[in-house]
């Protein structure tokens, strides 16, 4: 796992155009959030060699997801999928008392579709909003 300042030394050493270094970040976090858990490594360096991306950049974004992050990220992007899915009353139904080893892959299924759904639309919002930071920041440190 990449500390945040070894993904700050590793985005402002490439020598690369502010656009590109901010478009490979970009879609490393999109990927870092993407339900694909387990696949996220794999997947950026593959998306990074198939745009032709920085793939160090694209696995720094990709990275957002880690051992500390992933249960808000998933969290927040399950709850999102809820709201865009309409399967609100998914988790307010549930008593979390009552659930063993045998019911919970049911309860599980229920949020397949909104986990799928929250962590492609997360994953683009925040891509977007990656890009923009990330841009801004290379800009700015390369006119010092």
């Amino acid at each position: 796992m990449l500390s945040l300042s070894d993904r700050l030394r590793i985005i402002f050493s490439v020598k690369d155009t502010p656009e590109k270094i901010a478009i490979a970040f970009a879609v490393g976090v999109f990927i870092g959030i993407s339900p694909f858990l387990g696949l996220h490594t794999l997947m950026a360096i593959a998306f990074a060699s198939i745009l032709r991306l920085n793939r160090l950049v694209t696995l720094a974004g990709a990275f957002v997801t880690n051992p500390l992050t992933i249960i808000p990220i998933y969290s927040f992007a399950t709850w999102m999928g809820t709201k865009i899915t309409g399967h609100e009353n998914t988790l307010s139904q549930t008593n979390f008392k009552e659930i063993t080893i045998i019911n919970i892959f049911s309860i599980l299924k229920e949020l397949i579709l909104p986990f799928f759904v929250g962590t492609i639309a997360f994953g683009v919002i925040a891509g977007v909003l990656s890009y923009l930071f990330v841009y801004y920041i290379v800009k700015r440190m390369r006119e010092i």
